[in-house]
């Protein structure tokens, strides 16, 4: 099958109900090591875990000192609206105007479930069973199979040292005129090469994406974790028709808390919205209410305290590359990926 799913195979010698297709896809292999890691020590092994994107410092001290307030201090826990608490999504709102000085509609901000439950309201919200997406490889494997499991066709462009590990617009361009594309997914810094999107590029696939009716969806949570001297660039400053993908776990370094957002389109609002009260009802309660004070002046300069942490750890490994005998090394623009031959 083209969506990437294996065969719908049963099993002569078992009986009864079969599992289905979309869910034949490959696991996270982030996850499947955790999983074993924790098995590990459970055993009484004593492990040091290097494969998942996680800050070490965790959340700022603002956001826990609001955490551990929300459970005495009469703070309603109870369903928030499908998007989330108005009063976060208004502070996101904030943060787009101190980091892009770009106007957000708090009514287009959805708080999700981490970025992955965004990545799936996106999905379903803007592509039908069948369509044609297209995203770089190598990528975030998430985005592959959770495509694969909705019935959508996942599209390669092969981005090699050749174009910085990022896709160009001519490559988008020369996939579409083979077979129409519904939607293309960038990344910027990208998981796993660290790299970023030119101001150019992303402008001209914007630009393009808009024009041609390709649904663009921008990846944005490592925003803020960078060495160029810009926190990144957001797809909204060219294409209000794009989704935006953020989080709370990278440069706040709430990876547990299962915080993401998404700015939503207005063609999509509707239809997202009804998807994440029907999948998820609200996204967790206490973390929003806490996820509040990552907003401070404090909880910002704690984020960038981490971010030169990483750059001093950026250079070292940089340093050592002639040494390990690596090639074809990707610009480590940002994020806290060296990736390499």
């Amino acid at each position: 099958m083209e969506s990437g799913l294996a065969h719908h195979q049963p099993d002569p010698g078992l009986n009864g109900p079969m599992s289905s297709r979309r869910s034949q896809v490959s696991p996270f292999a982030v996850m499947t090591i955790i999983d074993r890691v924790q098995a590990m020590r459970a055993a009484g092994r004593d492990v040091i875990n290097l494969c998942v994107g996680e800050p070490q410092r965790g959340a700022p001290a603002d956001v826990r000192r609001r955490a551990a307030e929300v459970f005495s201090d009469g703070t309603n826990l109870g369903y928030s609206e499908a998007f989330g608490l108005r009063g976060l999504r208004t502070k996101i709102a904030g943060h787009y105007r101190r980091w892009y000085d770009l106007e957000v509609d708090p009514a287009q901000i959805a708080i999700t479930t981490g970025a992955s439950g965004g990545f799936v309201g996106a999905f379903l919200a803007a592509f039908d069973v069948g369509d044609r997406v297209a995203l770089a490889r190598p990528g975030y494997p998430a985005y592959r199979n959770i495509l694969s499991a909705l019935g959508c066709q996942v599209v390669d462009l092969d981005c090699g040292p050749q174009v910085r590990f990022q896709p160009t617009l001519a490559q988008v361009q020369a996939l579409h005129d083979v077979e129409p594309l519904a939607g293309l997914i960038v990344a910027s810094p990208a998981n796993p090469t660290g790299t970023l999107i030119s101001d150019a590029e992303l402008a001209a696939i914007s630009t393009w994406c808009a024009e041609t009716g390709v649904r663009l969806i921008s990846d944005e949570i490592y925003h803020g974790i960078t060495f160029t001297g810009s926190v990144g660039t957001c797809a909204w400053q060219y294409d209000r028709s794009a989704v935006v993908l953020s989080s709370f776990s990278k440069y706040w370094g709430m990876t547990g808390w299962r915080l993401g957002w998404a700015l939503v389109p207005q063609d999509l609002l509707a239809g997202f919205s009804a998807l994440a009260g029907n999948y998820a009802l609200c996204p967790p309660v206490p973390a929003q209410h806490a996820a509040m004070a990552g907003f401070t002046e404090a909880s910002y300069a704690e984020g960038q305290a981490c971010v030169t942490e990483f750059a001093a750890a950026r250079e070292i490994a940089l340093e050592a590359i002639g040494g390990l005998g690596w090639s074809d090394v990707a610009p480590a623009d940002g994020a806290f990926y060296l990736y390499a031959n």
